[in-house]
């Protein structure tokens, strides 16, 4: 049986209200999706992020009628808030097994020569190379996004091996997990909330990370560790506040690798980094760029 699909644009303030009135209407289901391809990084605590610009999407029963169900829901909205409803888009789809459809459009991927991410659900493509097991989620990141990629390129191609490492801003643990499974000794990682520390436990756990290799904190309770490779995929003006913070962590000759930088924020990051790196030229894609640097020796 083919299904009635209902898309309609909505921001973070009026999502949530959207969503309950679609299912009020008999919405099968209801998923958020985002309009604009804004990443999202770690939320703050107690919160569930949603993207600027997000598309709320109903399914229904293709025996409703069309016409009606979109002005009920119309005249609902304007009832609770006031406000006329953006256009809602219509799409006819057919039936099929939607979890299996959603898992199937994330497959493995590859970043340089040795590593692999790879979905629970799939064989890995080279059982030889570094395959970190890691399932889609909404906000901690699973190297889809660029700024992720870049630095999983980048630790593909650097000799991390034996080697002490940070990830700050740590999210699912995806940047530390692979430093660990190309072979670094031991990596701390560092983030804001409590449930991206418990998802990098959990990612470690699954992908037979021994506990003693893998220390996770929140900022406040962080060592003074002075670690090889410093990685943090934040965003550009929270990297210009930790310059000091993040210097500090890195042993002179040791590698700082910055992301979370579109290519018109590059200048700003590298300039407040620059007191104590040889910061190399930005590594861009996509307006998204990574910035590397190497520690003075003093």
């Amino acid at each position: 049986m083919p299904w009635i699909q209902l898309q309609i644009p909505a921001d973070p303030d009026n999502a949530d209200q959207l969503e309950d009135l679609l299912m009020e209407v008999g919405a099968e289901a209801v998923s958020m999706e985002d309009a604009a391809d804004q990443p999202l990084y770690e939320p703050d605590r107690g919160t569930t992020p949603l993207w600027f610009e997000t598309r709320v999407t109903g399914l229904f029963d293709s025996e409703r009628n069309i016409e009606e169900l979109c002005a009920e829901i119309t005249d609902r909205w304007h009832q609770q808030t006031q406000q006329s409803l953006p256009d809602i888009g219509v799409t006819l789809v057919e039936d099929k097994d939607w979890a299996r459809a959603w898992m199937e459009d994330f497959k493995p991927l590859r970043f340089g020569e040795r590593l692999w991410i790879v979905p629970s659900w799939h064989e890995a493509p080279d059982p030889d190379a570094a395959n970190l097991l890691l399932d889609p989620g909404l906000a901690f990141g699973t190297g889809t996004h660029q700024t992720t990629a870049l630095c999983l390129e980048w630790l593909d191609g650097h000799p991390v091996a034996g080697k002490q490492v940070i990830d700050y801003g740590c999210g699912s643990g995806i940047l530390g997990l692979a430093a660990l499974l190309l072979g670094a000794d031991h990596v701390i990682g560092v983030d804001t909330d409590p449930q991206a520390l418990e998802a990098s436990r959990e990612n470690a756990r699954r992908n037979e990370v021994p506990e003693d290799r893998l220390d996770l904190y929140l900022p406040e309770h962080e060592p003074d560790t002075v670690a090889d490779v410093v990685l943090a995929n934040i965003l550009a003006q929270p990297l210009i506040g930790l310059a000091p913070h993040l210097a500090a962590r890195v042993r002179f000759g040791g590698d700082i690798v910055l992301s979370g930088i579109l290519s018109h924020q590059a200048r700003d990051v590298m300039a407040a980094y620059e007191p104590w790196f040889i910061m190399d030229e930005p590594e861009e894609r996509q307006e998204w760029v990574r910035l590397t640097g190497r520690r003075r020796d003093r």
